[in-house]
């Protein structure tokens, strides 16, 4: 039976589809910078300061996909939780039932 996948909190997939144009605008600045580099061109420079605006770009939205899941991450654990692990242990103690060996 297939498992049902919880869809991606609005937030989060608005920064995943921004990290895909930041990365796909990198990939065809690096493209262009490659080009004008066999060519001789002097589109060289601007090309590789599109470059590398690109990859701080991407490396700024992949920053934010990862802030945006923990912000939402949190906000499904609810307000009174103090850290992401707690309830592990606390509901296998309220329930009864045993924790699994590890081994």
């Amino acid at each position: 039976m297939a498992t049902v996948r919880r869809r991606l909190p609005d937030e989060v997939r608005a920064a995943a589809v921004r990290a895909g144009l930041a990365f796909a605008f990198a990939l065809v600045a690096m493209i262009v910078a490659t080009l004008a580099s066999y060519a001789g061109s002097p589109m060289l420079t601007p090309a590789l300061g599109a470059l590398a605006l690109g990859v701080f770009s991407t490396a700024w939205c992949l920053l934010d996909v990862v802030i945006s899941r923990q912000i939402a991450a949190q906000r499904r654990r609810g307000p009174n939780s103090a850290s992401p692990l707690e309830g592990s242990r606390e509901k296998l103690r309220r329930t009864g039932r045993q924790e699994p060996l590890r081994g």
